[in-house]
């Protein structure tokens, strides 16, 4: 290589470099589209919409949340993916996607750490055991001890095969050697309405959707799935007051493509942490079931390969197969 062409190289990638950073310095000059790879209406959608309100106000710039449900948010997810990664796409991911579908299915049209770049985690959401009143247990001490008595007799629903109530069930059969049977539904408003008419008479579910029946009476909310209390309902214990070390919170986190300057990750990092600490919104949040959760977009990374590999062994044990 002649000396003309090696600094020619040099100052090519020289004036690239400056120009990404004058670009990531001035970012954003334009509406941020946020992703949503689910339906509107749900836990996922909530959170962003609830969020991206100060989020705009922070950025400066219009915040526009792009529903793209399909797939089981493949398809969201796929978007922002194969999008630039100048930080104008961004999605909000969920443990099924990022945690749970590597090792569901054997070929997925992204890889969570290599096709990402992790932003920062935002939120968790304990899930809710509840029964039916009519099952001879109050607590889950009872429950525990009626199902070993019972072995296969203690039918739980879910919102579907390798749903997060699902895979949460199977954890508890392996973690307690109880021997509960996954009835999976297709999505949980059925499988609820079942549950509260008394047709099935366990069910591991989002709090959003339960809270409601447990506090009519129609329902009875035994344990929580988190590693702690949570603020919405801390009168019912955790499985890991029982079982110790024993967690399957739901959770989110947000990314955008590979490869993202990293000023431009650290004033998205900074300015999603200062919207969910607007006093406004922590509280829309509390009232739904969301715990706010902070970190580093390192910390995220390694939360979500640690969450691959938690995951991994359940759904293995599970015999869990895509629908």
């Amino acid at each position: 290589m002649s000396a003309r062409l090696r600094q020619g190289l040099v100052l090519g990638a020289a004036l690239i470099l400056a120009a990404t950073a004058a670009t990531a310095q001035n970012y954003p000059t334009r509406p941020v589209r946020f992703v949503v790879p689910y339906a509107p209406g749900g836990s996922t959608d909530t959170l962003a919409r609830t969020m991206g309100t100060k989020l705009s106000d922070l950025l400066g710039q219009q915040v526009v949340v792009d529903n793209r449900p399909g797939a089981n948010g493949d398809i969201g997810m796929t978007i922002v993916a194969k999008a630039p990664p100048d930080g104008y796409s961004i999605v909000l991911g969920y443990i099924a996607n990022l945690g749970i579908g590597p090792s569901l299915y054997e070929k997925m049209p992204y890889d969570p750490i290599k096709d990402f770049t992790s932003i920062t985690q935002v939120a968790g959401a304990s899930n809710i055991f509840v029964i039916h009143p009519s099952l001879p247990a109050k607590n889950f001490k009872e429950f525990i001890a009626y199902t070993k008595a019972n072995p296969k007799k203690v039918n739980f629903a879910s919102a579907g095969v390798a749903s997060v109530g699902h895979l949460t069930g199977e954890l508890l059969n392996d973690m307690a050697g109880i021997d509960m049977q996954h009835v999976p539904y297709k999505g949980s408003g059925q499988a609820i309405s079942d549950l509260v008419g008394g047709h099935i008479k366990v069910m591991i579910s989002g709090m959003a959707s339960t809270l409601p029946h447990v506090r009519s009476g129609k329902l009875v909310g035994i344990v929580t799935t988190g590693i702690k209390r949570t603020p919405a309902t801390p009168d019912i214990p955790t499985i890991a007051e029982t079982f110790p070390g024993f967690e399957s919170s739901s959770w989110f986190g947000v990314l955008g493509p590979a490869g993202m300057p990293k000023p431009v990750v650290t004033r998205l990092n900074a300015d999603i942490h200062k919207s969910l600490q607007d006093p406004a919104v922590a509280k829309r949040l509390a009232d739904v079931g969301f715990e706010i959760t902070y970190g580093t977009p390192e910390q995220f990374t390694a939360y979500i390969q640690s969450e691959i590999k938690k995951w991994a062994k359940v759904v293995k044990a599970s015999g869990a197969k895509p629908e």
